[in-house]
């Protein structure tokens, strides 16, 4: 079993599209897959056919080992794919002077809820307070999903920030997987000069490729509540990307 956190300090970037899209992926080659949904808006949870919160909020307050097992339902998309979310009850942790939980409390939770799965991604609010902390002390890789734009790239120094410390104080397993570059135009001299400047920040080893192209048919599905991978030929060139990223993913979590 794999946790991976997929974040980033500002919201809009598609960390739930990226999330959906290697679980898709995941689920297409068989592997049994949590998605664990900490963004007090549920999208993820939403788009997995779930209506409501199934309680992993409670679960943290509770702090009871393994407490986010009563949360975990099933998805729509898959038997082989399970959820966990939050929802709107999670609000009171995402601020600094929110309710009191240690680092570890998410770990605590999830402790053998997860481990009878391959992979378990947890799908972080945006922003870089308790629940992402909380996220990263218990994960075994780090995702940071950023779109071609300036204002994405200026918040890569602070996310490095953030899982060095987390590394250094909480979970020395930690590993930046890498960055994945989200909604790239076909063609955009912006985009490719944003790209360039991201290589420069993180360096290019660090960011995954390809980048997820810029499609319609990604709100479509996200709308319809169904896996991307469903779509068949109308969202070729979206899910061989997100099919390259799986297998990077998948020799990244084996080198390790």
């Amino acid at each position: 079993m794999t946790r991976i956190a997929v974040l980033n300090q500002k919201g809009g970037v598609g960390k739930t599209t990226v999330t959906l899209g290697l679980a898709s992926a995941a689920i297409a080659k068989g592997r049994s897959t949590m998605v664990v949904d900490l963004d007090p808006q549920a999208s993820a949870t939403w788009a997995l056919g779930l209506d409501g919160p199934t309680g992993l909020a409670e679960a943290l307050a509770s702090g009871g080992s393994g407490a986010a097992k009563t949360a975990v339902a099933a998805s729509t998309w898959s038997d082989d794919l399970a959820v966990v979310s939050a929802g709107a009850a999670l609000e009171p942790w995402l601020p600094e002077g929110g309710p009191k939980t240690s680092a570890r409390a998410l770990d605590k939770a999830l402790k053998g809820v997860d481990a009878n799965h391959d992979l378990t991604f947890l799908d972080c609010p945006p922003g870089l307070g308790p629940i992402t902390v909380n996220a990263l002390s218990t994960a075994d890789l780090a995702l940071v999903v950023v779109e071609p734009s300036a204002f994405a790239n200026n918040t890569m120094e602070a996310v490095a920030d953030l899982i060095d410390d987390v590394w250094d104080r909480f979970n020395s397993d930690l590993d930046l997987g890498g960055v994945i570059v989200n909604r790239q135009p076909a063609i955009s001299r912006e985009a490719e000069a944003r790209f360039d400047e991201l290589g420069k920040i993180v360096g290019k080893r660090a960011i995954w490729k390809p980048a997820v192209p810029q499609r319609v048919i990604v709100n479509e599905a996200l709308g319809a509540r169904r896996p991307i991978h469903s779509y068949g030929a109308r969202a070729t060139d979206v899910t061989e990307a997100f099919d390259s990223l799986f297998r990077k993913l998948d020799r990244t979590i084996k080198a390790d």
